[in-house]
C-alpha cells in the first residue's frame, strides 16, 4: 500500500472472490424450497445427489410435499375445506412480492425477532468493522494524543501493518471457537457470551494501554466478534420461516451495513479528536446491548426443525 496506494490493494485483494463465480454453476438449488414450490421431482433429484456424495442412501418411498401428505389422509369434507384454506394461506406466504415480504417481517409472529436482530446485526457490523479501524488507530503505541498528526504519516509506520495482520489472524480461531459452542451451547448462548467477552475484552482500553496489551486486547475482541458474527448468520435464517426468511435475512443484514458505515465516524473521528475513552465506551454499549437483545430472542434454534410458512412459524417442533 505505501507505494501503490489502497486502490491497488483493494483490487488485488478483491480478485479470489472471483473464484466463487466458479461455483455459481454447481450450487444445489434447496430441497426445502423446491418442495414448497411443488417440484418435489427435482428436489428428489438434489437428495439423491447428495446421499451419493455422502455414501448413504435415501429412505424407500416417495418424496412428497406436507400438502400431498395431508391431502392423502384428509378425506371428509370439512377436512378438504380447512386444508384448501391451509393451503391457500401457505401459497401466498410462498408467492408474496417483495414489499409483501417486508411487511410481513413486521407481522405480530416476528416483529419481535426482526427488531432484534436488526440491533444484533447493526452492533456485529459496527463493532467488527470498528475494532479493525481501531487497531489501525490505537497501533503507534503513544500514549499522548496527537490530533494534528497525519494519518499518511502514520501509514508508513511499519508497526501499524504488523498489528494488523496480528489481529487478522483473530479470524481463525473466531470461526473455530463459533463452530465449537454453536451446537453445543446453542446459538443464544454462544452468542451472548461472546458478545459480553467482547465488552470485557475491550473494558481496558478505556484508558491508555502499553503497545503489546493494546494490540493482545483488540486480538481477544476481534475473536470474539467474529464468532458472533459467523453465529447470527447461522441463527438468523433459522428463526424465519422459508417464505420469508431470504428477505429478512437481506433486510437484516442490510441494517448491519448501516453499523458499518457509521462505525468510521466513531473509529476514527473520536479517536483523531484526543477521545478514545469516549470511543471505546460507545463501542462497550452498542456491544453490550447486542448481547442483551440476543438473550430476548423469542427461541432457540438448536435442534429445531425450520418453519415453511408465517401461519406456523412458531409452531417449530424439536427434531427426532
Amino acid at each position: 500500500m505505501p507505494r501503490l496506494g489502497w486502490r491497488w490493494l483493494l483490487a488485488l485483494s478483491s480478485l479470489p472472490s472471483f473464484i466463487l463465480l466458479l461455483f455459481y454453476g454447481v450450487t444445489p438449488e434447496s430441497p426445502r424450497y423446491l418442495c414448497m414450490k411443488g417440484r418435489t421431482n427435482d428436489a428428489l433429484v438434489i437428495l439423491e445427489k447428495g446421499a451419493r456424495l455422502n455414501q448413504s442412501e435415501l429412505p424407500s418411498g416417495m418424496l412428497v410435499s406436507d400438502h400431498k401428505i395431508v391431502l392423502d389422509e384428509k378425506h371428509a369434507p370439512l377436512a378438504d375445506t380447512i386444508l384448501s384454506q391451509t393451503t391457500t394461506s401457505e401459497e401466498k406466504d410462498s408467492k408474496m412480492g417483495v414489499f409483501s415480504s417486508l411487511f410481513m417481517l413486521l407481522s405480530p409472529n416476528l416483529v419481535r425477532s426482526t427488531l432484534l436482530l436488526w440491533v444484533v446485526f447493526f452492533g456485529n457490523a459496527f463493532s467488527y468493522y470498528g475494532l479493525v479501524l481501531l487497531t489501525s488507530e490505537l497501533s503507534n503505541g503513544n500514549n499522548k494524543c496527537s490530533p494534528t498528526a497525519l494519518h499518511s504519516e502514520k501509514s508508513q509506520n511499519t508497526k501499524l501493518y504488523r498489528d494488523v495482520l496480528i489481529t487478522s489472524f483473530a479470524e481463525f480461531p473466531g470461526l473455530l471457537i463459533s463452530a465449537a459452542t454453536v451446537d453445543r451451547f446453542g446459538r443464544k448462548i454462544s452468542m451472548s457470551a461472546m458478545f459480553f467477552l467482547c465488552c470485557v475484552f475491550l473494558l481496558p482500553l478505556v484508558f491508555h494501554q502499553p503497545e503489546i496489551l493494546t494490540t493482545g486486547l483488540l486480538f481477544g475482541a476481534r475473536i470474539c466478534i467474529t464468532g458472533t458474527f459467523t453465529i447470527v448468520y447461522i441463527y438468523a435464517p433459522e428463526i424465519y420461516p422459508t417464505s420469508v426468511r431470504a428477505t429478512g435475512v437481506g433486510v437484516a443484514s442490510s441494517v448491519g451495513r448501516i453499523g458499518g458505515m457509521i462505525c468510521p465516524l466513531v473509529a476514527v473521528g473520536l479517536v483523531h479528536g484526543c477521545h478514545q475513552t469516549a470511543a471505546i465506551v460507545l463501542f462497550e454499549i452498542v456491544i453490550f446491548l447486542s448481547g442483551v437483545c440476543v438473550l430476548f430472542f423469542p427461541f432457540e434454534t438448536k435442534g429445531r426443525d425450520l418453519s415453511d410458512s408465517v401461519s406456523n412459524s412458531k409452531q417449530v417442533n424439536m427434531v427426532i
